[in-house]
C-alpha cells in the first residue's frame, strides 16, 4: 500500500470510525483506462458486472469510461438506470428471476436478457405478450467446462445450475427463433470467477467456435457472443500486480474466438475491475494470548467481509501503524459469535497492539457489497481516496 493511502486510511479512522471500506479511486481508474486499452477490437464490447461491487462513485467510473452493465437483479437494474446507464447497454442474468424483474426490465427497455433454461425463456416470452412488447435474449449455455477454481464459483460445469445444457439447446433456440414476443440475439456463456490461467478462455472459445459452425450450417447466425467474465486478480501480492492480465485474456478471445463480420463479443468483467481498488480497514480489539496460539481480535468480522468464511478465501492482511521489527503469527479474528468467523490463521505480523489499524486487501470485490447486519451490526462504511 502506498504511504499516501496509508496516511488518509490512519486519518479516516479517527474521524469515521472503524471498520470501513477504502477505495483507491486512482487505481480503479487506471484499472478501468488498462481494460479500455486491451479491448481495442472493435467488436468487443465491456458491461461492468456490478454485482461484485455497487458503490455509486463505482459506478461513476463505469460509466464515465462508457461500459455497459451487467445485472442480475431487479434491485441491480434500477440502480444501474438511477446512475445515468444507458437501459439499452443493460444485460440481465440470473437463474431466479421473478415476474416482477422481468416485468420491470421489458419496461425500462434493457438491452438483453441472458436467458438460463427453457421454462425461463417461456415466461419471459409470456411477459412480453402481456406488455405488448418484444424482448431481447441470449440464451445461456453451459458449456461443461471445468474453470479449475473454487467449487462454490465454478459455473461453467454440467453439475451446476446455470445455464442450458447443450443437448437441449436446440429446443432453446427453436423456441426463441420462433416466438413472435422474442428478438433472439445470440448466446451468452460464463465458465466461473477466479480464473488466474487463459487455458480455460482459450477452450470456451473453441466450444464457441463448434458451437457457431454447427448452427450456421442450419442458416442460424448469432449478432452477439456473451462470453462472461471470470478474469482473476493477485490476492497475494497486490501491489505487484495490481491490475490484472487484460491483454492476455483480451488477446485469447482476439486469436482463438473466430468472430464472425458484424458479430459483437460481449464481456462481463466485475472482480478484475474493481478487485484492487479497495481494502477492508478495521481496528484491533484486543490480543489475547491463548496456551498455542495468539489472537489479533479486530473489530470487523465475516458481517463486514465474508469471504474467508464462505470460500476460505484469503486476503493480505497488513499492520498500518506497527513500527515493530519483531514479527508474531496471529490469527485475524472478528467479533462475531461465529467459529468461522476468522480472516486468517497462523499469519505473521509485525509485532501487534490493541488500537493497531489493519487492512485486508484487495477486498473491493465481494466485500462491502455483500456485507450484512448479523448480530445487529452496522453496516461498514465507506471512504473514497478522492
Amino acid at each position: 500500500m502506498t504511504t499516501q493511502n496509508a496516511e488518509k486510511i490512519i486519518s479516516s479512522a479517527m474521524t469515521v470510525g472503524t471498520p470501513f471500506y477504502f477505495y483507491d479511486m486512482k487505481l480503479l481508474r487506471q484499472t478501468v483506462a488498462a481494460a479500455r486499452a486491451a479491448a481495442a477490437n472493435p467488436m468487443f464490447r465491456i458491461h461492468y458486472a456490478m454485482k461484485a461491487n455497487v458503490e455509486v462513485p463505482v459506478l461513476e467510473v463505469m460509466r464515465e469510461a462508457g461500459f455497459g452493465i451487467d445485472t442480475v437483479s431487479g434491485g441491480e437494474i434500477s440502480r444501474a438506470v438511477d446512475c445515468g446507464f444507458n437501459p439499452a447497454r443493460i444485460v440481465f442474468a440470473g437463474v431466479g428471476k421473478s415476474d416482477a424483474e422481468i416485468d420491470l426490465a421489458i419496461e425500462k427497455g434493457i438491452g438483453c436478457f441472458n436467458v438460463e433454461s427453457i421454462e425461463e425463456l417461456e415466461v419471459i416470452a409470456g411477459r412480453a405478450r402481456a406488455l405488448g412488447k418484444k424482448a431481447r435474449v441470449a440464451l445461456r449455455v453451459n458449456p461443461n467446462i471445468d474453470a479449475h477454481t473454487h467449487h462454490y464459483i465454478t459455473t461453467g460445469l454440467a453439475e451446476n445450475k446455470f445455464g442450458i445444457a447443450l443437448e437441449m439447446l436446440d429446443r432453446a433456440i427453436d423456441i426463441a427463433t420462433s416466438s413472435a414476443d422474442i428478438d433472439f440475439r445470440g448466446l451468452h456463456f460464463h465458465i466461473g470467477s477466479q480464473i488466474t490461467t487463459l487455458r480455460p478462455f482459450e477452450i470456451l472459445s473453441e466450444r464457441i467456435n463448434d458451437l457457431q459452425d454447427r448452427y450456421e450450417s442450419r442458416g442460424i447466425r448469432f449478432a452477439t457472443i456473451n462470453v462472461g467474465g471470470g478474469l482473476g486478480i493477485d490476492y497475494e501480492n497486490p501491489d505487484t500486480n495490481p491490475i490484472p492480465d487484460f491483454e492476455g485474456y483480451f488477446s485469447t478471445f482476439s486469436k482463438c474466438l473466430r468472430i464472425r463480420e458484424g458479430q459483437e463479443v460481449h464481456f462481463e468483467l466485475g472482480r478484475s475491475m474493481v478487485g484492487q481498488c479497495a481494502s477492508l480497514i478495521t481496528r484491533v480489539l484486543y490480543v489475547k494470548h491463548g496456551l498455542e496460539k495468539q489472537f489479533a481480535i479486530a473489530d470487523a468480522g465475516f458481517t463486514d467481509l465474508i469471504r474467508p468464511a464462505l470460500y476460505d478465501a484469503r486476503h493480505l492482511i497488513e499492520n498500518l501503524t506497527s513500527d515493530a521489527t519483531e514479527t508474531v503469527i496471529y490469527d485475524v479474528v472478528g467479533p462475531i459469535c461465529e467459529s468461522s468467523d476468522v480472516f486468517e490463521k497462523d499469519t505473521t505480523l509485525p509485532l501487534t497492539s490493541r488500537g493497531d489499524l489493519l487492512a485486508l486487501r484487495s477486498a473491493g470485490a465481494y466485500g462491502s457489497v455483500m456485507a450484512m447486519q448479523y448480530n445487529c451490526r452496522s453496516l461498514p462504511r465507506s471512504v473514497f481516496s478522492e
